[in-house]
């Protein structure tokens, strides 16, 4: 059985000591860590792989849903609150699910059983990537997409018949996609392999548009170029 990494983020004692009691209980889930504020969360989840969290809403300084809108790739999050009114919020979030305190453990492992199913759909293989653009979500067939372009705190994605603009990063984003069939070939372009025309010298010619090759990633991409 796969297990899923998570840690809590609760300022009560008395809850985050019963959210840990149900994690110990659920043979899916490996807690690393609680944490009583959503500072202390935040600079955890930038250094380490967390797959789910169980986040409270009301908390002081930041609140969870600042917190899971200040990173820009956050984990999956099951929101637990005593306070029933920031429901809507949570799932414009796509929340996993919301919890109202106090939590009885049978609606617990219904959140979790949730979550495990949604986590086992993002294992699937799949031609298609689903991403966030302008408050809406857009399929993205693989196949179409052509290369991918770095802007500060967001990426341009140029495929066959439109482009998005998606809050990401491009080192995180190309996690996403899988590797046989992308790679990087600047600090600001990640490419489909499949679609290049032709590569000469320093450049590379996708569609009808040229695109710079570093040094540091020309020899790997006539590599892979060559099979």
């Amino acid at each position: 059985m796969k297990r899923y990494n998570c840690i809590i983020v609760d300022d009560e004692p008395l809850s985050q000591e019963l959210i840990g009691d149900y994690v110990t209980d659920c043979d899916e889930l490996n807690l690393l860590a609680t944490f009583a504020n959503a500072i202390d969360a935040r600079n955890y989840l930038q250094k380490e792989k967390v797959d789910l969290v169980f986040l409270d809403i009301n908390m002081p300084r930041l609140s969870g849903i600042s917190l899971i809108k200040s990173l820009p790739n956050p984990p999956s999050v099951i929101f637990i609150t005593a306070y029933p009114e920031y429901a809507v919020e949570g799932f414009e979030l796509e929340a996993i699910d919301y919890l109202l305190k106090p939590i009885e453990q049978d609606r617990f492992l219904i959140a979790v059983s949730r979550f495990v199913v949604k986590a086992g759909q993002k294992e699937m293989p799949s031609d298609f990537i689903m991403v966030k653009s302008n408050k809406k979500m857009f399929r993205v067939e693989l196949d179409q997409l052509l290369y991918v372009e770095a802007m500060g705190d967001y990426i341009r994605l140029v495929m066959t018949e439109r482009k998005l603009t998606v809050y990401d990063r491009l080192a995180l984003f190309m996690e996403k996609l899988p590797a046989d069939r992308f790679c990087q070939v600047h600090k600001s372009y990640l490419i489909s392999l499949s679609q290049i025309d032709y590569l000469e010298g320093n450049q590379l010619h996708i569609g009808d548009v040229f695109l710079p090759v570093s040094k540091s990633f020309r020899s790997s991409l006539v590599d892979r170029l060559k099979g």
